[in-house]
């Protein structure tokens, strides 16, 4: 079996090359594994269907779960048919760039997940790829999400077309999960934030 190529990368310091290589991958509908804060992430071109379902058979996750939009400038939002309105706009203030997934209703009925990851190398590679880019976390469904690039080879090695490596990510626990499109709010995951963190914020606006 083909094995997936590493390259290494400075977390603080981002080898420019490596990230316009990874983003030119992405771009062209391949699967980049890469470290967020959090854990790895897998990423794949939004645009490409061949990419997303390339993605779908790598994780065996359902069709029925869609994948959360990681972006690095909170125009994309607004270019996805996403309003931020006050409770967005709270969350946005006090955990972003972070380990929060925020769920918002599109323009046409659609929901979305978004977040933006506070990790340099991830920030840079979703502008360099200059496409909206899905990332769910580098493991087949129902294993333990990566924190090293040695344990996203463990589970997808030659199943994907390149993995970035930094070394350990930094919080090593998925982001939350909050679902802002019903009232009251609801944390569908609670990872590396607190509901009660959430809560907070929010009586807060």
């Amino acid at each position: 079996m083909k094995k997936t190529p590493v390259l290494k990368i400075n977390p603080n310091k981002p080898d420019k090359k490596v990230i316009r290589y990874g983003a030119k991958v992405i771009k062209k509908g391949g699967l980049v594994a890469f470290p967020t804060e959090t854990v790895y992430g897998i990423a794949a071109n939004l645009l490409k269907e061949k990419a997303l379902d390339k993605l779908y058979r790598v994780k065996r996750r359902p069709r029925s779960k869609p994948f959360t939009v990681h972006i690095a400038d909170l125009g994309s939002i607004k270019d996805m048919g996403c309003r931020i309105e006050e409770e967005t706009k709270a969350l946005i203030d006090e955990f972003w760039p972070g380990p929060l997934t925020i769920i918002l209703r599109s323009e046409n009925g659609t929901k979305i997940g978004f977040r933006m990851p506070y990790s340099k190398v991830a920030l840079d590679l979703i502008k360099a790829a200059k496409v909206p880019v899905v990332a769910p976390s580098a493991n087949i469904s129902g294993k333990h999400p990566p924190k090293s690039a040695a344990e996203v080879l463990s589970q997808l090695d030659g199943k994907i077309d390149l993995l970035i490596d930094s070394g350990r990510t930094k919080v090593g626990v998925e982001s939350t999960v909050v679902d802002l499109t019903v009232r009251p709010f609801k944390v569908l995951r609670e990872g590396a934030i607190k509901k009660e963190t959430i809560s907070k914020a929010l009586s807060r606006e």
